[in-house]
Formats: C-alpha cells, structure tokens, sequence
C-alpha cells in the first residue's frame, strides 16, 4: 500500500512503549521536582518545570498526535515534526534541567552507587567530549542535512523503521545542540559566552540553505510527496509553505537566545549575579542555596 494511501485510512496512534516511557520521564521529574521545592525553592523555578512538560507535550504531539496523520501527505506537516523534534521541544526540555532533578530525585542510596560508579567510568569524560560546541553544530547539521538528501528523504517517508531511526536522530541532534547554548546543569563548558552568537549564526546557515532551496526550486525535490495533495495545496505550493515554516521558524526561535545572550553580556553585572547565572538561562555553577546533594562527584 503506498505511503500516502496507508496515512489516510490508518487513524494515528501512540505506540504503548513510548507512551510508558513519556509518562515515565514526567512522573521522575515530578517527583524530583516537588522534593526540590520543599527543600529549596531558589533551585528550580516553576517556569522551568513548566518548560519540562511543555517540551514533552510537544514531543508526543510530533510523534502521536493527529498531526502524525498527515505526515506522509504534505511536506508542510513533516517540517513541522521536524521543527517540534529538533528545535522546539528539545530546548524546552533542557530548560527544565531536568539531569539535576533527576538526580535529586533520587534514591541516597541510587544517588551514591551512581556517583561511584561515574567516578570510574569514561561517561564524564565522553559526555564532556560530546558536548563539545563544534561537535554539537556538526551533528547538527548533519543530520539536518543527510536526512533531507531526496534518497534518504524518501527512505524515511517510506519505511517505519528508518522513520522512527530519523526522528531519534532529529531529536538526539536537537538536545546536543542546544546543549552548548542552555548549558543545563552538570555542564562544563569553560569558552567564552559570546562564542554561542557565532554558534547561532552558524547553525541558521544550512536551514537558510535548504530552506531557499525549496523555496524557489521549479521542480518537485521529493517525489514521494508528488501524490495530489490535501487541502487545496499543490505539489511546489507544499515545498514551498514548508521551506517558508522552516527559514521563519528557524530565525525567530534562534534570534531569542541571542538577543538574551548578547544582553546579559553588554549589561553590568555584580558579583552576586554572575554567582547565581546558573538558575538564569546562560547557565553556571550551581547556587549556594542548592542542596549539597546535588553534586554528582
């Protein structure tokens, strides 16, 4: 049955699995967070849980939402999947801090046994590795890239399983991006803070690329969405509303963590302030109104 036929008569649906493990993710973070808030209410604030669960709200709404349905019928749709996965939910999640608590929410005795056992372990030295900013941008954009080459493209649209590859990628390309620019507790980024306006502008350049691409191609770039289209939209019509989605989004949303970045540099700021940068947006070392548990080694 060919992918677009198989879009429109099978009603969408969340894989159980998935479900588990969503619900999962925010019962912990819950947990930790309400045990944060009775022992420390200057750690993690409200706006940032709220963030958390945002991100996973709009994480299972790009995965089993009716707008999972028409992701093989309009390219517009699949953008938009694409932009949830890679650029907004990620940010949101990782705005949460949501390793810090998870790690507070935990067990002293699963805390412990896992502090040991980072202490020996090439993980911190892997995770600092991989966190890298130059890392980070390649990953990025290579995964943006090399998924939207027409043969793969289409490999993605047409197999569940290399879709389900791509959208794990999509989203893994999106956490480690944003990684270097939210600096969510524990990271251990020493560069300088303005070197993240660099990593912004670098990061829009192949979407501007892609985006024009489609944008102003005469010609279909993915046949798989050469079928008749829904809601009045015609083949390029779709190109190119899903081009236009991606070069706006893209701008806008990567245009407010540099305009936050390029202020809280040129503003003056105390010795107090840099102190407490962790709780902001920026990131940081951890308050001194944290709980000492904190700390993983």
């Amino acid at each position: 049955m060919p992918p677009h036929v198989h879009s429109e008569t099978v009603a969408w649906g969340f894989s159980v699995p998935l479900t588990i493990a969503l619900l999962f993710a925010a019962w912990l973070y819950l947990r930790g967070w309400i045990y944060i808030r009775s022992s420390s209410a200057n750690v993690i604030r409200t706006w940032r849980a709220v963030s958390y669960f945002l991100g996973l709200l709009l994480f299972s709404t790009a995965l089993g939402s009716p707008l999972a349905a028409y992701d093989h019928n309009l390219l517009t749709v699949h953008m938009i999947k694409h932009l949830l996965l890679m650029t907004v939910a990620p940010t949101l999640i990782l705005l949460g801090e949501p390793v810090r608590v998870f790690w507070i929410g935990m067990r002293p005795f699963a805390r412990r046994s896992l502090r040991r056992v980072l202490r020996r372990s090439p993980l911190r030295r892997f995770a600092q590795v991989v966190t890298r900013p130059g890392l980070c941008w390649t990953v990025s954009a290579l995964t943006l890239i090399v998924w939207h080459i027409p043969a793969l493209f289409t490999l993605g649209v047409r197999s569940a399983t290399w879709h389900t590859v791509e959208q794990a990628m999509f989203f893994g390309a999106g956490l480690l991006f944003w990684w270097p620019v939210i600096q969510p507790w524990p990271n251990t980024s020493t560069g300088p803070r303005w070197s993240m306006l660099l990593y912004l502008f670098l990061a829009t350049l192949p979407c501007d690329i892609l985006s024009g691409f489609l944008a102003f191609s005469d010609r279909v770039a993915y046949p798989v969405y050469s079928t008749p289209r829904l809601f009045g939209f015609s083949v390029l019509e779709d190109q190119q509303c899903a081009a236009a989605l991606m070069w706006t989004c893209v701008t806008l949303i990567y245009l407010v963590p540099a305009a936050i970045i390029s202020l809280r540099l040129l503003a003056p700021r105390t010795s107090h302030e840099h102190d407490l940068q962790q709780s902001q947006f920026s990131g940081g070392p951890v308050p001194q109104s944290a709980p000492r548990n904190v700390e993983i080694v």
